[in-house]
């Protein structure tokens, strides 16, 4: 009932006059019935509800259901909380729209009533719904299920109404499947009983891969919806729509599904096509899933983050079926099985087309044919458009226009092309010209066979093209037998080669009809998912509409799939057995089985090229391969640059058509000019094309026979990288063809990723070093991207402009080899036009492969007999390393001898810089078997030097036993070792805990040939288990004592004898002898040295291995380019020197330490424990050979697996790290050439004014008189006070001290008056001298001025005194040096840490004063030198006489031709000990060389390095191999050494050096300032403002340092040690991180504005904006201006921070901050370490916090590991930052902390997602067990 109450105005007019006693009874009478309706209508709402009594008392049941697990209960418009309540669902308001506010409860759904199984492949359960609201009305009550695994790869589901039935798709393929299941449907499938869910589960392991009992299920008669949670947001698929992307983006995404006429141009509306079908890919395994809901009904899929995917369909049931694959391309086989495999279609079809809507005429159609023609372009097909036909109609031509159209097929046909024209399905109702009846219309209505209205009887009367239209119902019979007539009629009249079909979605330019459409549930349904316009009927035909296989409501979305089918049967009747080809435009999934696609009418801009590629590579999955975008774009004038680049993809598209629209400009190629460079471009990657179609026909045939996709994405290929998994701007063809097209204006650099195979670029042929990484690709205008990939067999044929004539032409094959030199690949072929070629067997088919230098061409059917004669001519051989010495064909028979020819030398081409090989005129005749062999000689590569020296010659070679061979190869050696040269093994003990072995030299062979250096010949082998994953192994002389390096190490007490727990396995080779190590866990031979050239001679050893692969990183110390090493025969030498860094020059320190990683992301070290001189030299194949001068081969392996633990075992080996003072953490300043104490003190003044942080000051050896150690200058007579005064406020001092004391004084020296008398210096041996071994270094004579205008040899030898050299071996030398240090500390100045210098040892005369060394002379020029700088100097270069005697601590003597190397190390721990002793703080030692276990004491820095800009890189890979070798505490000087520094230069050092552990700004004399107050004012603000962010973060490095040195974890750390499954971070050296968490990226560049860096697969921040970056697993431009370092934190971790200070002395007492970076799962972890930061072992004593913090579910906690503090170290907990705390208000938030609650007050900023939460205030301290909750307001 409605009330219609007087209007407004009546009443006012009422209230201005007096009423009749009529008019008064009236309204008298009025207002009774009205009370009456009111209560007629209580009463009925009081019954109604009295019905409905247990609805309305529904609670929803709504507990703290995740947000991105939220279901919508309100997918229409108008939520609100009481129509949400209304509904039984959860209401809860956020500050953003895409995450549902009304959400479904936990008590909505369905219970199940009973389950069945009445085998043990189905279940069957019967649903009854909960009592609770309805969404829309009709829910249906009672439901079935049936579920059975129809194979053991496929479970299908289908629920659907208990008692009624309800519209089915009638699918014409999958109706016919049988089912053959194999394993039972409980391993796959459990049911939830309430609510009712299914949990589907992959059965080899378990994992949920959709899960529905997220959400109930919705059932309604117009409304069906489902929800399941899926395994990962690796999801593709779903159409037809225009996705940007290829993989989808989960972020609360809806996708309606529904045909519609419609314009692809990028927004989420639904297209032509209904594909409810998505892939999952799951992870890295390649593990995949696909989801086919078949439902024909509107629909809508919404993806959102938990992931998860809802439904909702407004018909029909929900019959799902869940495909199962170990790779995403299982997937689409089995998909494909299912739904129909793809036709191959018409070899022609292959072809380039051209298309345009509205030639005009055919005499314009003509023109544009000649003109391409007369350009030479490829081009097999032209079409006509609906131009052609008389008033657009159906069946009919343009007789005035298209006069000649009957004969223009033969005119294609006399150059070998192809006509293919256009039908629409809207029939005109309007006469002919001349009003002659329209006769295909009449025939129609005879047969009914238009869709009617609802009264089933009327046709559906709508306008499309020819103005108003009837429209075929292709699902009825009638029609179908009508549409085939009519065209087999057309077909006669218009001669044509394949068939169009196009507006079949259905389109109707009307709404619904001529007539509109009723108001009724089907037009206008109780909820209408989010397709364009909302409408129903929008477009298309009223939804009341009837069809033969139900209401339009239920079948629109078939309408073009039906038309399809009734075309087949067209084409079959008009063709016969020809197979033609249809194009379609309006899809179903099963149509790929009759027709291709086109992806619809887009448009000429650059981003429809773009979009291209996702929609093709949909369609893949979709079961359409045969599929294509119009080239150039449909409509709008496509740009010269445009279609030249689109052109060049295109002839890449399966389907490749250049097509445009009525009344834009010409756009085939020929129109741009015939010279044109458009035009080259396209004939060029069309003739490329061409070549290529006999492996395209193939892929066809793969897809037709297997369902493999045509078109791949590249993650299909290589899954295992999380890299490919969402590129979608490259495509494969099949597995071996990779494009990469340019696909945005004015550029010619792509950025292309290359995946983890060898690949060839297609058309230079040449191999490309890259591989897993993403490269800058130069595509100038004329180019794109192919590269084939290695282990490819592609078969070509010689192209030509159609392939009428191609086909004729001879073939070829195209051979890439892999990393194993090995190949496959296959060819189909036929006639290119019958149908069922395959199901007849009249076809040829080939498989091809290679493998140990051998094509093997097999013929496994040859049905077909090509009328051409067809022959293989060419084969093309890429990658082959050495050319063949011949080439042999081998004829396999059937039934006949094989026969075997030569290939001639003429026929045969190998190019050498390409590694190419091309053979010639070799005549194979296609459908036979053949073997072609190529014989090489041995491989170059695994040549191993067996003269390293310089000068080989064929005469030195052979006097080693050697083999003299000249290689092409550049660097490869001519004089290598037999394979068999060595050692062999004579006898052999295996023990529990390892193998001893005895090995004697193979005398087959010469000696090594080395004068004075007699080959051993018997030797001992140890190999020793000591833990699961460390093992020695030892080799030297059982007979002869020799030398061992005297460092100590931490080896186990216990060996390892359990093999079950070892990561390892050794086995010995024999002959020749080798160790070979395996890990257990992967097979990965990782160590063998079985190799050729095995020597150990007295002062020659050298050993090589083979190498596990590629990745070695390490060895030092010299300044390295890369970080990962280069294996192309690159030596290193090692040996310690006072040499600058420069390119293979040894420097300071010696680290014989690699890291490997291994192709399976494993990692190993390897240590030689051997101090002589030394090289390593790296080949390619890949391996590394060691030369040593002397000493034994005494080898460590840590297994790892991961490069951390690699380190962490390696540093338990050799020891683990210092901790450094905190304090040392501070930023430091130093500089060689101080003038005086004033201007320590200006400086210091200056930085105090500019409010730079800075914690420690140093003086060089300018404070020394005459460079004197332990004695002032008169300069610095003010120093000490300065000293004190600087320390009073907070600062540290640090001073120089070199190891060489003069002997020349003229006045007491008491330094080394008492060095003589307790004799710590270096002597000669007793049998030669009893004398010092003088040098001489910085101590001047006495009494002299230097004039340094002299040469510097000149000033050394008039000015510089002798110096002797404590020999710290000795422990009366470190009783001495320590003496020393307490009197400078307590007579002359104090200090706070000690940098030791000049101890390689450096000499400025080599050898001794006067040159002469005495004793053998081998020994300072042994029989082989290592390529050393200055090596033809000797190893006595600048620095002792080799034969010098050390006396090490247990009396043992020692030359110091052996434990030269180690004279830093033993420099440095007496050093460390006197620090301690004499400051009684921790402090810190920088000491410049090294040797493993020096980071126990000591930090280091990278020498004198020079003011250049190629030194800041060369600075992280120094530091990040320090973090190998065990010294974190490590940077470089900043702004460099040497050299003036340039000031953009200097303040990008600042920003980098800001973030070394060591933080040093250092130059030398000579050179300019270059302080941070030395520039201007922006220069010490830039350096001001990254260094408080350094200070900032002081308590996280602190705890990283405390951290190595308590676990031996890096602090500087590569990305590969976090992210080692990706293997595009083991080639990163320009960026690195800090622990874990902080990601630096620097500029490095003179000029540079914004740098490239990689961002590794996580979450990461900005550290300046605390914003989610929003990408991961990629390279990225970051905008990097002159005041800028890029800083990211990583999601997942909490940093401590501290306010910063001018020094640490202060920022140590201000509050504990927390910086909290959530991760995806919104947690996170992190942990504080903290002590007095200078007490001597708080760690060993106890003195020290250790806590760990927690983030979680929007709490943060704290756990306390230890604590013992002082009470005034310990701290106030300050302000917690949380980011990515998402965009919901968070208005409340507190700490509980011993029992009582705080309220804090929380600040969070939406767009940033940054909460703050200050703490200050409560007074908590870190020591203390707190809790931290916050939560948004309601």
């Amino acid at each position: 009932m409605t009330l219609h109450w007087p209007s407004r105005t009546i009443l006012l007019q009422m209230g201005k006059r007096r009423f009749s006693s009529l008019e008064v009874a009236l309204i008298i009478l009025f207002s009774l019935m009205s009370m009456t309706a009111i209560a007629l209508i209580v009463l009925y709402a009081t019954d109604s509800r009295d019905q409905e009594k247990s609805t309305e008392e529904f609670v929803p049941q709504c507990p703290n259901i995740p947000l991105a697990e939220r279901v919508d209960c309100f997918p229409d418009a108008g939520a609100s909380k009481q129509a949400c309540e209304k509904r039984g669902c959860c209401w809860g308001p956020l500050d953003e729209r895409n995450v549902p506010w009304c959400f479904f409860p936990t008590n909505h759904g369905y219970t199940v009533e009973s389950v069945e199984q009445p085998n043990p492949s189905v279940m069957k359960a019967q649903l009854k719904r909960m009592a609770s609201p309805s969404l829309f009305g009709a829910d249906i009550q009672e439901l079935s299920l049936h579920a059975e695994m129809q194979s053991n790869n496929r479970l299908r589901f289908k629920i659907y109404d208990a008692h009624r039935q309800r519209f089915e798709v009638p699918h014409e393929h999958i109706s016919t499947l049988k089912s053959d299941p194999s394993s039972p449907i409980s391993d796959t499938l459990e049911i939830t009983q309430k609510p009712f869910g299914l949990t589907v589960r992959r059965k080899e392991n378990k994992k949920v891969l959709f899960d529905t009992t997220m959400a109930p299920l919705v059932f309604a008669d117009q409304y069906l919806q489902l929800s399941a949670k899926l395994p990962s947001h690796n999801i593709y698929g779903l159409g037809e729509h225009v996705h940007t992307r290829y993989r989808h983006d989960t972020n609360w995404r809806t996708w309606p599904i529904f045909t519609r006429d419609a314009f692809p141009n990028g927004g989420t509306h639904n297209l032509y096509g209904h594909y409810p079908f998505f892939l999952c890919l799951e992870d890295e395994s390649g593990k995949s899933f696909g989801v086919f809901l078949m439902n024909s009904n509107a629909m809508e899929v919404t993806l959102q983050p938990a992931p998860a995917v809802t439904y909702r369909t407004i018909g029909g049931v929900l019959d799902f079926y869940i495909l199962f694959g170990d790779t995403p391309e299982q997937v689409v086989q089995e998909f494909l099985e299912l739904i129909g495999r793809p036709v191959i279609p018409a070899y022609w079809s292959l072809g380039f087309q051209l298309s345009r809507w509205d030639y005009g005429s055919l005499s314009e159609v003509k023109k544009t044919v000649e003109r391409n023609r007369a350009v030479g372009l490829p081009y097999d097909i032209q079409y006509t458009d609906i131009d052609y036909m008389e008033d657009k109609k159906d069946f009919t031509y343009d007789k005035v226009n298209f006069k000649e159209l009957p004969q223009f097929a033969d005119y294609l046909h006399e150059k070998g092309q192809r006509y293919i024209l256009i039908l629409d399905p809207a029939i005109a109702t309007s006469k002919r010209v001349g009003n002659a009846p329209y006769e295909s219309y009449d025939r129609g209505n005879e047969k009914n066979a238009w869709v009617t209205e609802s009264d089933g009887k009327t046709p559906l009367l709508g306008e499309v093209w020819p103005g108003e239209t009837v429209f075929p119902d292709y699902t009825s019979q009638n029609c179908i037998d009508w549409w085939v007539d009519e065209y087999e009629k057309f077909s006669r009249e218009i001669k044509h080669d394949a068939l169009w079909i196009d507006m079949n979605e259905v389109a109707n330019f009307k709404k619904g009809s001529n007539k509109g459409c009723a108001d009724n549930n089907l037009n206008y349904p109780p909820y209408t998912p989010k397709i364009l316009d909302e409408v129903m009927y929008s477009k298309t035909l009223c939804m009341d509409a009837k069809q033969a296989w139900g209401n339009h409501y239920d079948v629109h979305s078939l309408y073009g799939y039906s038309m399809v089918l009734a075309t087949e049967k067209a084409l079959q009747r008009v063709f016969g057995g020809n197979r033609t080809l249809m194009l379609t435009r309006s899809s179903f999934p099963g149509v790929g089985k009759y027709s291709g696609h086109w992806l619809g009418d887009n448009a000429a801009n650059w981003n429809d090229i773009k979009w291209a590629i996702p929609g093709m590579l949909e369609f893949g999955l979709f079961g359409v391969p045969y599929i294509g975008a119009d080239i150039c774009g449909f409509f709008d004038d496509s740009s010269e640059e445009l279609c030249r680049r689109w052109m060049q993809v295109g002839a890449f598209y399966p389907f490749s058509r250049n097509h445009n629209a009525q009344g834009y400009k010409p756009q085939d190629p020929a129109v741009y000019g015939p010279t044109s460079l458009l035009v080259e471009s396209s004939k060029h990657y069309l003739m490329i094309r061409y070549t290529l179609l006999p492996y395209l026909y193939t892929l066809f045939y793969k897809a037709h026979t297997t369902g493999e996709t045509v078109v791949r994405p590249v993650m299909h290929e290589f899954y295992s990288d999380s890299a490919t998994w969402q590129v979608d701007r490259q495509f494969l063809w099949g597995k071996h063809l990779l494009i990469t097209p340019v696909l945005d204006p004015g550029v010619d650099t792509v950025k292309a990723y290359i995946p983890d195979a060898v690949w060839y670029d297609y058309e230079t042929m040449k191999r490309i070093e890259d591989r897993r990484k993403e490269v800058n690709m130069y595509l100038p205008a004329d180019k794109l991207g192919l590269h084939i990939r290695g282990g490819a067999v592609l078969p070509t044929q010689r192209p030509d402009v159609t392939t009428t004539y191609s086909r004729r032409n001879p073939m070829g094959l195209i051979v890439a080899l892999d990393d194993n030199n090995q190949a496959a690949g296959e060819l189909f072929w036929d006639d290119g036009d019958s149908r069922d070629t395959v199901k007849t067997g009249n076809y040829i088919h080939y498989t091809f492969s290679v493998a140990s230098g051998m094509l093997t061409m097999q013929a496994t059917h040859a049905g077909y007999t090509s009328p051409d004669n067809l022959e293989f001519e060419n084969i093309t051989i890429l990658g082959l390393p050495f050319p063949p010495s011949n080439v042999s064909v081998t004829h396999v028979g059937t039934g006949t001898p094989d026969t075997t020819r030569l290939v001639p030398t003429s026929n045969i081409k190998y190019d050498g810089v390409k590694q190419v090989l091309f053979l010639s005129g070799l005549n194979l005749t296609v459908g036979e078997t053949y073997l072609v062999q190529w014989e090489l000689v041995i491989e170059d590569h695994l040549r191993f030097d067996c003269h390293p020296e310089d000068n080989a010659d064929e005469a030195k070679c052979k006097a080693r036993g050697c083999i003299w061979e000249p290689s092409s190869i550049d660097r490869v050696p001519w004089c290598f070792y037999p394979s068999d040269y060595g050692y062999k093994v004579t006898e052999m003990k295996h023990t529990s805990s390892g193998i001893t072995v005895d090995i004697t030299r193979n005398k087959k062979h010469r000696s090594s040939g080395r004068m004075g250096s007699p080959d051993i010949d018997t030797l001992r082998v140890e190999i020793r288990y000591h833990t699961k994953d460390m093992l020695q192994f030892k080799i030297w002389d059982p007979v002869e004592d020799r030398y061992e390096v005297p460092v100590p190490l931490s080896v186990s007490d216990a060996p390892e004898a359990d093999e079950s727990k070892r990561l390892y396995s050794v086995q010995i080779a024999n002959n020749p002898f080798g160790i070979q190590v395996i890990r257990k866990s992967t097979g990965t031979k990782i160590w063998d040295s079985s190799m050729p050239g095995f020597i150990f001679s007295d002062m020659f050893i050298q050993v090589s291995t083979q190498l596990s692969s590629e990745f070695v990183y390490g060895f030092g110390e010299t300044e390295h380019p890369t970080f990962l090493h280069d294996l192309n025969y690159h030596t290193w030498g090692m040996f310690s020197k006072d040499q600058p860094p420069g390119y293979k020059m040894n420097c300071y320190g010696v680290h014989p330490f690699y890291m490997g990683l291994e192709t399976t992301s494993d990692a190993h070290g390897v240590l030689l424990l051997n101090s002589n001189a030394m090289d390593v030299t790296f080949q390619p194949n890949p391996a590394i050979t060691y030369r040593t001068t002397g000493g034994i081969l005494d080898f460590y392996m840590v297994l790892g697996p991961t490069p951390e633990m690699v380190v962490q075992e390696y540093t338990a080996l050799i020891g683990r790290p210092v901790l450094p003072a905190y304090w040392s953490l501070g930023f430091q300043l130093c500089r060689y050439g101080y003038s005086n104490d004033t201007e320590i003190a200006n400086l210091y003044r200056d930085m105090k004014d500019a409010g730079i942080p800075y914690d420690v000051q140093y003086a060089d050896i300018d404070y020394m008189d005459r460079q004197l150690d332990f004695v002032l200058d008169p300069e610095f007579e003010n120093l000490p006070a300065l000293v004190e005064h600087m320390r009073g406020e907070g600062m540290r001092f640090i001073f120089i001290l070199d190891p060489a004391i003069s002997g020349n004084e003229t006045k007491p020296y008491p330094t080394f008056s008492r060095g003589k008398e307790a004799d710590v210096f270096i002597k000669w041996p007793e049998h030669l001298s009893d004398g010092i071994v003088w040098g001489k270094v910085w101590p001047d004579y006495p009494n002299v001025v230097v004039n340094e205008s002299l040469d510097w040899d000149t000033q050394v030898e008039l000015y510089r005194a002798y110096a002797a050299f404590p020999d710290f071996f000795r422990t009366s030398t470190a009783k001495w040096w320590q003496k020393e240090i307490q009197d400078f500390y307590t007579n002359i100045t104090k200090f706070d840490g000690l940098w030791i210098d000049m101890n390689e040892p450096a000499s400025f005369v080599s050898g001794t004063v006067g040159g002469e060394c005495l004793g053998e002379p081998r020994l300072e020029n042994p029989p082989y030198m290592p390529p050393l700088e200055s090596k033809h100097l000797g190893l006595n270069h600048k620095t002792l006489c080799m034969n010098s005697e050390q006396i090490l601590s247990n009396g043992k003597k020692v030359r110091h031709y052996d434990v030269h190397s180690l004279y830093g190390w033993s420099h440095t721990k007496p050093t460390y000990d006197a620090l301690l002793n004499v400051t009684g703080k921790r402090g810190i030692v920088v000491t410049r060389s090294t040797y493993p276990s020096s980071g126990k004491w000591a930090g280091h820095w990278l020498g004198d390095n020079n003011a250049s800009w190629d030194q800041l890189y060369k600075s992280i890979i120094g530091m990040m191999e320090f973090s190998l070798f065990g010294i974190p505490y490590t940077g470089a000087d900043i702004c460099g050494f040497f050299n003036k520094a340039e000031y953009e230069m200097c303040l990008r050092w600042m920003q980098l050096g800001a973030f070394y552990p060591y933080s040093r700004n250092h130059n030398g004399k000579g050179n300019p300032r270059q302080d941070p107050v030395a520039w201007d004012s922006k220069f010490a603000e830039v350096s001001r403002d990254v260094l408080n962010i350094r200070y900032t973060l002081l308590p996280y490095l602190y705890t990283l340092m405390y951290e190595a040195h308590a676990k031996g974890t890096t602090v500087v750390r590569p990305l590969l040690h976090e992210f080692v499954n990706d293997k595009k971070t083991w080639i990163i050296y320009k960026q690195f991180l800090w622990g874990p968490a902080l990601l630096i990226t620097p500029a490095l560049d003179e000029g540079a504005r914004d740098v490239d860096g990689y961002v590794p697969d996580a979450r990461w921040y900005d550290y300046y904006t605390a914003k989610d970056v929003g990408v991961r697993g990629q390279m990225i431009n970051m905008l990097t201006p002159l005041d800028h370092i890029n800083l990211h934190i990583r999601g997942g971790y909490i940093l401590p921070c501290q306010k910063p200070e001018n020094n640490t002395f202060y920022s140590r007492r201000n509050p504990l901050d927390l910086l909290v970076a959530l991760n995806d799962n919104g947690t996170a972890q992190g942990s504080l370490f903290w002590d007095d930061g200078e007490g001597i072992d708080t760690v060993k004593g106890g003195q020290y916090l250790l806590t760990s913090f927690t983030a979680r579910s929007n709490s943060l906690s704290n756990e306390i590991v230890h604590s013992r503090l002082a009470p005034a170290d310990r701290l106030v907990l300050g302000v917690v930052k949380v980011w990515g705390a998402g965009t919901v208000n968070i208005t409340t938030a507190n700490i509980t902390v011993k029992g009582a609650t705080h309220r804090l007050t929380p600040q969070h900023n939406l767009e940033t997602q940054e909460l703050i939460i200050d703490a200050t205030g409560v007074s908590v301290h870190a020591d203390e067990k707190f809790t931290i909750n916050w939560e948004a307001g309601v």
